[in-house]
């Protein structure tokens, strides 16, 4: 089985001076997806919540829209395959497009497609503080990456806790990750709220929108085609979000903006 981390060795040059270092390092490891027998594709991910990763890619792409459609999940011995069969027949799709994701990730949904809901404006509604409240609760459950870094890490929250989160080389597979072990552990809760530590690009906002969370939070940059999604979808957008300052792009009457 391979593991999240991986021992290693460095030598470091500073004031003059060398030095030898013991560390550990994020593991990226291709790991396929094999759907009714069938290999569909290959992440390029940290192997951790596997099985939850591939069941939320699915649900992101559309395959599938809970886990009654699941016969099965299982990492094969080696930790390099995920199997997941289904209680009926899927088309795998055509072609997979290449996202701006770290590590490449892929979609087969096109982006500028609507994705099948629409959110109140007005609900739900937080102060202003809640959000830097939030964005130290993601830091805090950064356990992967207090260990060695490199890493993304991204958090369901109800707007009072952090409910579930996940760590991946790749961002796109954090929100996969949360997606799964939400359908996996009957994860249900009246409000949503994702914060990550990457960047959002146009499929961030898509996977987003898919989960039903009307406020996403990143630590970053959002792109301008997720700043117009997040506008049609009526999702409040906030990037480059700290303790005590954050930026918003979209619906800002939700936390206090009117």
């Amino acid at each position: 089985m391979i593991t999240p981390q991986k021992e290693i060795q460095y030598e470091r040059y500073e004031f003059k001076k060398w030095e030898h270092h013991d560390a550990e390092t994020i593991v990226e490891a291709p790991v396929s997806l094999t759907v009714n027998g069938q290999v569909w594709l290959t992440f390029m991910c940290t192997p951790v919540h596997l099985e939850a990763m591939a069941v939320g890619f699915l649900f992101n792409e559309g395959i599938i829209e809970s886990m009654e459609e699941v016969e099965d999940v299982r990492v094969c011995e080696h930790g390099d395959n995920v199997d997941v069969w289904l209680n009926r027949a899927v088309e795998q799709p055509a072609s997979w497009r290449r996202t701006s994701g770290c590590t490449g990730g892929v979609t087969a949904v096109d982006a500028l497609a609507r994705v099948d809901v629409s959110f109140n404006g007005d609900q739900p509604k937080f102060p202003p503080e809640a959000i830097g409240r939030l964005v130290e609760m993601l830091f805090e459950s950064q356990s992967l990456y207090r260990e060695t870094g490199g890493v993304h890490t991204s958090a369901l929250s109800d707007g009072e806790k952090i409910v579930l989160s996940a760590e991946d080389i790749g961002r796109h597979n954090t929100l996969d990750k949360i997606a799964g072990l939400c359908l996996m552990n009957r994860v249900s809760l009246k409000t949503r709220i994702l914060i990550t530590t990457g960047r959002i690009s146009s499929e961030m906002l898509q996977k987003a929108a898919r989960m039903n969370a009307p406020i996403l939070i990143s630590r970053t940059s959002p792109s301008s085609l997720s700043i117009e999604m997040a506008e049609r979808y009526g999702i409040t957008l906030i990037g480059y979000a700290r303790t005590h300052r954050f930026n918003v792009y979209s619906n800002p009457q939700r936390v206090g903006l009117d």
